[in-house]
């Protein structure tokens, strides 16, 4: 039994003294959560009171009310906080000051013990309970008086070097627990009441009962997200989300859950109109704000949500989580990972039903925030619901002067998708402009298939990663082999006579001239099939990835040299009709080399490769000024 004389002194436990020995030596960044703490204690016993007085235990001083109040003397640098919960005994004092001994002490010094040069670090993420306040402490006042109401008042005195005094407290004490914190030197900003200020809005301001600085109580806004989302208004929810964002803008969704299994939490998240990171100054800011019990544990936590649904702000709160969880456990913690499932799961129903009910709303919402939803691809769990999210232009669906192109997903193309056909076929280019006139295209064109159009790069992982969409799968039209679309029929009538027998005769060694001309610079020629108004393009050999993937791979290995491909030519496109004239009568003439060379830099510049375009400048030259003569000339007879 100890010795509880007043003004006897005790000795900390060694893990205690060790704890004091670090807290009071070291310098610390983050020593504001001392505060933090100190608040959670008070509102656990504010709780516990109304809990014991609930059940119909007799309480003493039962008029005064469930409160948390802050007091500072800056002049003296002292800071006092006290609260009206239930208060300790001599002997519940004595066993529970050391509150750190039973939330956290072990590990913490553990993880002290293992990196000793990280304690600031380490302390910052720790929950260290009471002993938080040697922070900033040279000397602590604690009395308390029990909630029994012929228990005396206490009073525990230390300046955390290792041994505590205690006293009987004031007869006059009122029940609860008051600190009296003798600030250290380096320490006096806390005697501000802004800083307190600041302080508990950031970590303490949804704490159930009030907290006054002063007269001025802080914790003005209510934890919305702990209320019945059936008594919340519109205007509630609002006002809120500015709160929470500084964004005046009504939020786009909004989603507040209650769950019990299995995991038990509440959520409230808001999906903004815009991208709050408008300006990119933090493209590393996401996040859910995590709080245990109402108080919060940490601010923008990514663990809470995949990074594809970045966009999301909100709050999570749970009771089955400690308060002293680090950052490096909460990425481990299994509780963490079931409420991340249930919220992502939410968040995407609620994405794909204001899809289905509003199309042009969610297609608002994806110009907005489509690039960090498509960050998805990688996310292999979700991957059936993200398939229905994403969104492409489309060459079915035009922009017009009023307004840009129509967004389609994958299950409106499917609906438009010809009687017989097996893809979904997409192109990746810079621009609609630049997809609009691909060489790649005009079959589709003429066969009239939809062809979805890539304009960011990340479309091609995405596709990559979607692969198949009910019974048909995703593949890129460059790569697509003219026959497989011979079933389909042309749209559009063939405006080219025939090739007369000795043309077509004539074709191959053409061919294998204007393959011969090009060397290395490609790995074969033929005739195309695919083509109907522009004379050349170009298409990757058998086995290759499609031309946009090629793209992405050759930047990343920062590869710049023009890719050997097959070039095809357009046997029905008047210029080479004249070619095929030249090599039939002059198979040596210099200009089957021009042109050659011309056809395969055209087709190089088409699709992005024409690094360095000075040949085919001055080529172009050379042809326009013959070519200038000989219309005059014509023009002249």
């Amino acid at each position: 039994m100890p010795d509880t004389k007043p003004g006897t002194p005790h000795e900390f436990k060694a893990e205690i003294r060790q704890l004091l020995d670090i807290i009071t030596h070291s310098i610390y960044t983050n020593r504001e959560i001392f505060l933090r703490e100190l608040i959670s204690n008070a509102s656990d016993a504010l709780d516990k009171l109304r809990f014991e007085t609930g059940r119909g235990t007799t309480a003493a001083n039962p008029d005064l009310p469930l409160e948390i109040r802050i007091t500072t003397d800056k002049d003296a640098g002292i800071l006092t906080i006290a609260d009206t919960g239930l208060g300790m005994t001599r002997d519940e004092l004595i066993e529970n000051i050391g509150t750190i001994a039973k939330s956290g002490s072990a590990e913490f010094l553990k993880n002290l013990a293992d990196n000793k040069d990280a304690a600031p670090g380490i302390i910052g993420r720790f929950g260290v309970g009471f002993y938080s306040v040697f922070m900033v402490a040279k000397k602590v006042v604690l009395t308390t008086k029990s909630l029994i109401p012929d228990q005396p008042a206490v009073h525990w005195e230390s300046d955390g070097s290792g041994s505590y005094d205690l006293a009987d407290g004031p007869e006059d004490a009122a029940r609860g627990t008051r600190l009296e914190i003798h600030l250290k030197d380096e320490a006096k900003e806390f005697a501000d009441p802004e800083r307190l200020k600041a302080i508990i809005r950031k970590h303490s301001n949804f704490i159930s009962f009030p907290i006054f600085v002063g007269q001025d109580k802080v914790n003005t806004v209510p934890a919305l997200w702990r209320e019945s989302k059936f008594s919340i208004t519109p205007e509630q929810y609002k006002e809120f989300h500015e709160f929470l964002t500084f964004d005046s803008e009504e939020p786009l969704l909004t989603i507040h859950v209650a769950v019990d299994a299995p995991v038990q939490f509440t959520a409230l998240l808001f999906i903004p109109k815009k991208p709050m990171d408008l300006f990119g100054m933090r493209p590393d800011a996401r996040g859910l704000d995590l709080y245990v019990r109402r108080v919060l544990i940490q601010h923008e936590t990514k663990d809470l949500l995949p990074e594809f649904l970045g966009f999301v702000r909100g709050v999570v709160d749970t009771e089955d989580l400690p308060l002293n969880l680090s950052r490096e456990t909460l990425q481990e913690n299994l509780v963490l990972r079931k409420i991340q499932s249930t919220i992502t799961k939410q968040v995407l129903e609620r994405l794909q039903k204001l899809a289905k009910d509003d199309p042009d709303a969610y297609a608002a919402f994806w110009r907005e925030h489509g690039r960090v939803m498509k960050l998805g691809y990688g996310d292999y769990i979700h991957r059936e619901a993200f398939a229905e999210l994403v969104r492409f232009e489309s060459s079915a669906l035009a922009p017009t002067p009023e307004a840009p192109a129509p967004l389609t997903s994958l299950a409106d193309y499917v609906t438009r998708a010809k009687s017989g056909q097996k893809h979904i076929h997409y192109l990746s280019g810079p621009s609609r402009a630049a997809l609009d006139l691909s060489p790649n295209l005009e079959i589709f064109r003429d066969k009239g298939l939809e062809v979805l159009y890539l304009l960011e790069p990340i479309d091609e992982f995405v596709m990559e990663s979607v692969r198949s969409y009910k019974d048909f799968t995703l593949a890129p039209a460059d790569k697509i082999d003219p026959a497989d679309l011979a079933a389909f029929e042309s749209t559009v009538a063939a405006d080219t006579p025939p090739l007369s027998p000795e043309q077509q005769a004539a074709l191959p060694s053409l061919a294998a001239a204007v393959k011969n001309l090009l060397g290395d610079r490609i790995t074969d020629v033929r005739v195309s099939t695919r083509l109907r108004k522009s004379p050349s393009c170009l298409v990757s050999p058998d086995g290759d990835p499609s031309a946009g993937m090629q793209k992405i791979m050759r930047m990343l290995a920062k590869d710049e040299t023009p890719p050997r491909k097959v070039l095809e030519i357009n046997a029905d496109h008047p210029l080479l009709r004249n070619l095929l004239r030249i090599h039939q009568t002059r198979p040596d003439d210099p200009f089957l080399a021009t042109a050659a060379n011309q056809l395969l830099d055209a087709a190089l510049l088409l699709d992005g490769y024409l690094a360095d375009p000075h040949q085919m400048v001055d080529r172009v030259t050379t042809l326009l000024t013959d070519a200038s003569g000989w219309y005059a000339d014509l023009k002249n007879t």
